[in-house]
């Protein structure tokens, strides 16, 4: 959740709605493959307080893949768990990498203002020192004779 509160009523992809029957005929598999990758954790849905099965769109759609990569492409069960834990593991972590952009953008932006702060505060009466290219000149000073007073 992204830390506004949504409205209990708002159906979205995640929302537990389906029962293992409509799963079952949504997703084109039957009911007992359904259990099937329950236990063996390839989808695992949300319970009822019944400890009834619920299905959401999302969970429908993982159902799909995990039998197309089954039955297409060839792979096995355990492969495809370990191919959905390496997916859910790469969501995470761009989740977090766009975390720690949006505080890093955050951090330069305090920066940028914390360095205006700073360059706004600076004396306007000092004159910026410039270093002077030395050479081998000499300068003799001499002082001006002065006037005998009248």
């Amino acid at each position: 959740m992204d830390g506004r509160r949504r409205n209990p009523y708002q159906l979205t992809d995640e929302t537990p709605v389906y029962v293992i029957s409509i799963a079952a005929q949504l997703s084109g598999l039957h009911p007992q493959t359904l259990r099937q990758y329950d236990r063996l954790g390839l989808v695992s849905p949300d319970r009822t307080a019944g400890r009834g099965r619920r299905y959401s769109a999302r969970d429908i759609e993982l159902l799909r893949t995990v039998q197309q990569l089954s039955q297409d492409e060839g792979i096995n069960l355990a492969g495809i768990k370990r191919i959905i834990e390496l997916e859910n593991q790469v969501t995470a972590l761009q989740q977090r990498v766009a975390e720690l952009s949006a505080a890093v953008d955050g951090a330069a932006v305090a920066m940028r203002q914390r360095e205006a702060q700073v360059h706004a505060s600076y004396r306007r009466d000092l004159v910026p020192y410039q270093d002077v290219q030395q050479t081998s000149a000499l300068v003799v000073w001499r002082p001006k004779p002065k006037r005998p007073t009248e």
